[in-house]
């Protein structure tokens, strides 16, 4: 019977040993893999300005529709989209025979109002020279009070006649001033130095009054037109100096002035256009998108290093470690850059510590040993 029992004892600690051998290798294979050399960042709350952003269209300070004043076809087009044009230079013409004319008509009564009042001046020199001699005698009573009369009435018509030959001049000399100006309206004129942003009419087309031909805008300066709402209107300021970012231009944010806040709001979407002024710069354009960026005072927010944020489309996310370093991914909702920090409106909370500088890895459930 003792014989027995020792193999029988023996086997039992040969399993108790396969047994524990087998624990320690499992409790080896389930330890978390550490991750070594990454940095650690604790989520703080800071007190930030509280800014909000604005959107809106860049325009050129002065824009001018060009109509023509009168009818008729268009001759020649002189200008093309994107061509620099100065102060009074021709930009299309127009059919002006009819103008022509009615100057040459007008020519023709000037001169014709100008013999009138040649032939009165001398009726009237004549009459009054007769006056001067028949008034000597009617002095000494050697002509009758008939006579006299006659000539003093002769008097007066010439004079009258000259006066009235002497206003139908100035009508005809004002007459050929407004077909000078008719015929030059033939000649439709750039009104300012500026760039031709839009060519609507081809020569051949007939232009009417009042309907654009060509769009001008002055070149060099122009202002940022954005929406505000109408509960953020009132931290807006005339002369206040604004950041300014530009989709199209890849430069440092410019710096607009408020030059002007239009009083009436939009009936449908209860904003307000507010206008700034911003510097010259020439890669500016009409027509590009802007941001503007305004301030209501400060806040309270959570930041933490923009480069902690891992980007999977549409969807944002941060590693947060525990208190025993396993790493845990978590989804955040963004909010503001500022300047190497990035705001967290959810996900993660202050005193919470983040991996600052995953690099794309996958470290969820590893231990991270923070260099």
């Amino acid at each position: 019977m003792k014989s027995a029992r020792i193999p029988l004892l023996a086997l039992l600690a040969f399993l108790l040993g396969i047994t524990g051998c087998s624990s320690d290798r499992a409790a080896v294979a389930n330890a978390p893999e550490p991750v070594r050399g990454l940095s650690l960042a604790t989520v703080q709350e800071r007190t930030v300005p509280d800014l909000f952003e604005v959107v809106g269209t860049v325009r050129a300070l002065r824009t001018a529709p060009i109509a023509a004043e009168i009818m008729g076809r268009v001759t020649a087009v002189n200008v093309q989209e994107g061509n620099a044009v100065r102060q009074g230079d021709t930009l299309l013409t127009i059919e002006d025979m009819q103008p022509k004319a009615t100057l040459e008509q007008a020519q023709a009564a000037l001169t014709a109002a100008d013999h009138e009042v040649a032939a009165a001046e001398s009726e009237r020199a004549l009459a009054q020279s007769t006056f001067a001699r028949l008034n000597k005698l009617h002095e000494e009573k050697s002509i009758s009070p008939q006579e006299f009369d006659e000539i003093n009435t002769r008097v007066q018509s010439a004079t009258a006649r000259h006066d009235s030959a002497v206003a139908a001049r100035a009508q005809a000399a004002a007459g050929l001033q407004q077909a000078r100006i008719l015929l030059d309206r033939a000649r439709v004129r750039a009104p300012f130095d500026g760039v031709v942003t839009e060519r609507r009419i081809d020569p051949g087309a007939l232009a009417s009054p009042g309907l654009p031909l060509l769009t001008i805008e002055s070149a060099g300066r122009y202002r940022l037109e954005v929406d505000v709402n109408e509960s953020d209107l009132k931290y807006v300021r005339l002369g206040a100096a604004v950041p300014v970012s530009l989709d199209a231009y890849e430069g440092a944010p410019m710096t607009g002035k408020v030059v002007q806040i239009v009083p009436a709001a939009d009936s449908a979407s209860r904003s307000f256009v507010v206008k700034l002024e911003l510097p010259a710069n020439a890669n500016l354009r009409s027509g590009q998108f802007g941001h503007a960026e305004f301030t209501r005072g400060q806040k309270k927010a959570i930041l933490i290093p923009h480069t902690a944020v891992l980007e999977h489309g549409q969807i944002q996310s941060v590693y947060t470690v525990d208190n025993n370093n396993i790493a845990a991914l978590r989804y955040v909702t963004l909010g503001k850059a500022r300047a190497g920090d990035i705001e967290i409106l959810s996900g993660v909370n202050p005193g919470e510590r983040v991996v600052s500088d995953p690099g794309g890895r996958d470290l969820a459930g590893k231990r991270i040993e923070a260099q």
